[in-house]
């Protein structure tokens, strides 16, 4: 189970990793998707990214951001390919600057996948073959 807030009443939800699974929120009864990018809140970080039992690759981006936008759908093919293997987070620095400090994100897009709580990869700008490869290696369980 992973735990995530609902994006539409805020209520902290546990939904199953299974991508055949429909989750719905308990509160408002909307659906929760893991087969897309999740956005995470600066204080849901540590709860929803670090504490995942599966790997999590988080798009640190800007909306203000041209190349972020360039990667988004790279983001979301990913997401929809390791549903259930591998969790696809995005986090705004500009609403979440603690943890942009945190994890040092000097430019955007940044992308770190994390496994098991620790930073295992990162990787900045534009690099679809080194991003692809990042997540295959954390879903084959190469790490």
């Amino acid at each position: 189970m992973l735990s995530v807030r609902c994006p539409l009443c805020l209520e902290r939800v546990e939904v199953p990793l299974d991508p055949g699974a429909r989750a719905r929120c308990a509160r408002c009864e909307r659906p929760i998707l893991l087969d897309r990018p999740l956005k995470v809140a600066q204080e849901d970080f540590d709860a929803t990214v670090l504490g995942a039992p599966v790997p999590v690759l988080v798009d640190f981006f800007a909306e203000w951001c041209g190349p972020c936008k360039w990667v988004a759908p790279l983001v979301d093919e990913i997401a929809r390919d390791y549903a259930g293997r591998v969790l696809v987070a995005k986090v705004d620095t500009d609403q979440a600057p603690a943890v942009a400090e945190r994890y040092a994100i000097r430019s955007v897009p940044t992308l770190i996948l994390f496994e098991g709580g620790e930073e295992r990869a990162r990787s900045v700008g534009l690099e679809p073959e080194k991003l692809h490869d990042m997540v295959r290696r954390a879903a084959d369980g190469d790490g």
